[in-house]
């Protein structure tokens, strides 16, 4: 298998004595990672749910609802939104979080196809 390599970028064979090219990004595949780290938590799984159920929070109704102290709540929330998991709304001194639904659907389409390509290929 013939691979060549730039900084960012990894190009392979898809299989020997084929022409056809498998380009893996390493910054795409580092911000998979750190998306799919930020959503296998069990406490951010539930402050999804609970934006989902409530469509807008601020930082003071869900630590509340979910007795965690401020501080960790706000942790958790930070680490969703570097992910863009969660999308941040000023008003007045507070910020409410509410869902990114397009990055959700971006991300279970992502995970839905690596499945179904693993499957696949195992076949």
């Amino acid at each position: 298998m013939e691979t060549t390599a730039s900084a960012n970028t990894l190009v392979i064979r898809k299989s020997e004595g084929s022409n056809e090219q498998i380009k893996l990004d390493y910054v795409a595949v580092k911000n998979a990672a750190m998306t799919l780290r930020a959503i296998n938590h069990k406490l951010r799984q539930q402050i999804v749910k609970l934006l989902e159920e409530n469509k807008r929070m601020n930082v003071t109704d869900i630590y509340v609802k979910l007795r965690l102290e401020q501080s960790v709540a706000s942790q958790h929330l930070a680490i969703l939104r570097r992910a863009n998991i969660v999308i941040t709304e000023r008003d007045g001194k507070f910020i409410h979080y509410a869902l990114n639904h397009a990055r959700i659907a971006a991300v279970a389409k992502f995970v839905n196809e690596l499945v179904n390509s693993e499957t696949s290929s195992n076949d």
